[in-house]
């Protein structure tokens, strides 16, 4: 059966099937290679979006924007609007539903990109929240199969840090998803979520997925992919200390990749990084800490075996496949 995304919502890829989820990575695959030559579409020719930010963003909005506009469609950037102020996430979706064919939001809880799609009566996309960030997740593994010569379901992906953000949640939840070998190495404080992770061992018994919590550095040999994120999220800034304490033997740097025992694992970091001292945070991080590099080493974040630009540019494309999916012509 053909697969069709028209009016969907992309709130967590919890609600897609291994189907969608590999329709939506070929389009961007599709996509991508049109954009290389310089094919111009116009699938969202007459149709306007508008994203909502709440979190500061680079790629997520840059990705939406530019993904439109590459479709025929215009964008609106609402910075300083009465959203969540004097008027409430109920009424706010009502409005926009009336003016925009597709929403967009990043920001703090779950539950407000949740009543964006329940009162808008348009397509709402998650571009992150506290709990998930599905968009991301597409760019990750376009790269993995643009970069590793296996398909998905054969690949390894180990996720190194802390496993309780959204990007720990929305790995394994893609990995389980399409029959992936997931490994989170973490300290037992920043496990995931125990609801979460039997949710998806029991999806991964019907997928083919290994689903692995461990707080076992040996957690990434045969790794196909090591993955790093930040050590605190955005909204956790007062836990530098606390973080910097529990993760500080959990950096990714060579001698953990080495301990891979695969000499063509990748990296990935869905960034910002804090890999070196070019940046106000990673400064003040020095000064207090004595830190110059904190979940991943400059070494190995400027290696060959770092594909996170790619990674980035990659935001572009599936984004602009979720779009096309969900609100195209």
């Amino acid at each position: 059966m053909a697969v069709n995304l028209k009016g969907r919502n992309f709130l967590t890829l919890k609600d897609f099937t291994p189907d969608e989820i590999n329709y939506l990575l070929n389009l961007a695959h599709d996509l991508k290679a049109k954009k290389r030559l310089g094919i111009k579409g116009n699938s969202m020719a007459g149709k306007n979006i508008v994203l909502l930010f709440e979190k500061t963003s680079t790629r997520t909005r840059c990705a939406f924007e530019v993904g439109a506009m590459d479709e025929g469609a215009g964008v609106t950037f609402l910075a300083n609007s009465q959203f969540g102020k004097k008027e409430s996430v109920e009424d706010t979706a009502k409005v926009l539903g009336r003016m925009f064919d597709g929403i967009e939001f990043r920001g703090f809880k779950q539950e407000t990109v949740e009543d964006l799609a329940k009162y808008s009566g348009v397509p709402v996309w998650n571009g992150l929240t506290d709990l998930y960030h599905p968009t991301q997740v597409l760019a990750d593994f376009m790269t993995m199969q643009e970069h590793t010569a296996k398909p998905l379901n054969k690949c390894k992906l180990v996720f190194v840090g802390d496993a309780r953000n959204n990007m720990g949640n929305s790995l394994m939840i893609g990995a389980a998803k399409l029959g992936m070998d997931f490994t989170a190495v973490a300290p037992k404080e920043l496990w995931p979520n125990e609801e979460l992770t039997k949710e998806m061992q029991a999806l991964g018994a019907e997928t083919g997925a290994t689903i692995t919590i461990t707080d076992d550095l040996d957690g990434v040999k045969g790794a196909d992919a090591i993955y790093a994120d930040v050590w605190v999220s955005m909204g956790e800034e007062d836990k530098f200390a606390e973080r910097i304490d529990l993760l500080k033997d959990y950096q990714v740097n060579a001698e953990l990749m080495k301990r891979t025992e695969n000499p063509d694992v990748i990296f990935l970091h869905c960034l910002p990084s804090f890999h070196d001292l070019n940046t106000s945070i990673g400064k003040e991080v020095y000064e207090k800490f004595g830190l110059k590099e904190m979940e991943v080493t400059d070494e190995v974040f400027r290696s060959s075996c770092s594909k996170v630009f790619d990674e980035a540019e990659n935001r572009l494309h599936t984004i602009k496949a979720v779009m096309v999916a969900t609100i195209g012509a």
